[in-house]
């Protein structure tokens, strides 16, 4: 008979190696293996694993854990994007998400699955609006994590600005001395706490809607200011994310294949409006992929850089994140440069 555990880590790394398993094999998490509460030592048909728990396996934390003297065989995450996969897998240790997607080699046991993504896509933050976003992505880019300052940086109301900041304090990721008063000016946390936060929520709640567009261009940078001039004409508010944003904040992948560009659009027949705008037409494949803003504060808090408008950096490195191998490199490579100005 199963012990439901009162640690929710347990339960996790439990439910997650349970859905991937074949019913017949026995389970059984012994112990932790180490000091901290997300390492554990499982046992599977009478052989011991260390088995580490965490919530986002960004590239970053998956490139610490690599670095310990003791790693673990198996790492069981809510997220695993493909770069993170991938040096798992060079580095011979299985992973499990708890979409059911899993890789496992070692000894006699052997488990490949794909997983559901209609999980990851279903799936809510719990506190996170699109209001919270936008709030969180202003305080990450410096702005100070007070009513005044959040709603004169976003435009956002009074009153959204005084939820979002209560939310994220409800989470957190924002402390403040005292609930009112001179002392209950809030501040953060933790700031990688609060971007992986953020970014796991702009990834939960984020618009799945956009169109492709076909363009002839050599230059996608040159390409897509070029356009942006076009649609300022035409009164078309736009921002570029992703890699062709990248390579102007902190360049680092040297080929780019496609751009994403926010406008000021909602649903697809508006994507193909603005598309039109400019002399573009939807074609499948191609290489401008055009969305919605996915909160009014991305469009707020965007910069000029290389004569390119561009996302507000936490936007860009959540973009990043999902967008492939080259994609969290770069996002890595973006949250380096950020942290080291």
């Amino acid at each position: 008979m199963r012990v439901r555990s009162t640690n929710p880590d347990v339960r996790r790394v439990d439910a997650a190696l349970r859905s991937v398993l074949p019913k017949s094999v026995d389970l059984e998490i012994a112990r932790e293996h180490s000091d901290s509460s997300s390492d554990f030592r499982v046992v599977i048909s009478g052989t011991p694993l260390r088995v580490t728990w965490v919530r986002n396996a960004w590239l970053s934390t998956i490139e610490e854990i690599l670095a310990r003297v003791d790693p673990p065989q198996v790492l069981v995450a809510e997220r695993l994007p493909p770069g993170s996969r991938l040096a798992l897998t060079e580095a011979g240790i299985g992973w499990v998400e708890t979409t059911g997607a899993a890789e496992i080699a070692i000894g006699s046991l052997v488990v490949s699955r794909t997983g559901s993504r209609a999980r990851i896509d279903d799936r809510a933050s719990p506190g996170w609006t699109s209001t919270v976003l936008g709030v969180a992505e202003a305080v990450l880019v410096g702005v100070k994590p007070t009513v005044s300052a959040t709603h004169e940086a976003t435009l956002l109301s009074v009153g959204a600005c005084t939820k979002a900041l209560r939310s994220l304090t409800d989470l957190g990721l924002l402390e403040a001395d005292a609930e009112r008063g001179r002392r209950s000016a809030r501040r953060v946390v933790d700031a990688d706490a609060l971007l992986d936060a953020y970014v796991a929520a702009a990834h939960d709640i984020g618009s799945q809607q956009s169109v492709a567009v076909g363009v002839v261009w050599r230059d996608p940078i040159d390409g897509v200011v070029a356009v942006g001039r076009r649609w300022d004409a035409a009164g078309v508010a736009w921002v570029a994310t992703g890699l062709v944003a990248a390579a102007v904040v902190a360049p680092l992948v040297t080929s780019i294949g496609a751009a994403e560009v926010y406008v000021d659009a909602d649903g697809i027949p508006e994507l193909e409006l603005v598309a039109a705008e400019v002399g573009l037409s939807p074609i499948e494949g191609g290489r401008l992929r055009l969305a919605p803003f996915p909160t009014a504060t991305t469009r707020q808090l965007a910069t000029v850089a290389g004569g390119l408008r561009v996302a507000p950096w936490p936007r860009l490195v959540a973009d990043l994140r999902r967008s492939g191998v080259r994609g969290e490199e770069a996002a890595e490579h973006l949250r380096e440069t950020v942290h080291d100005r």
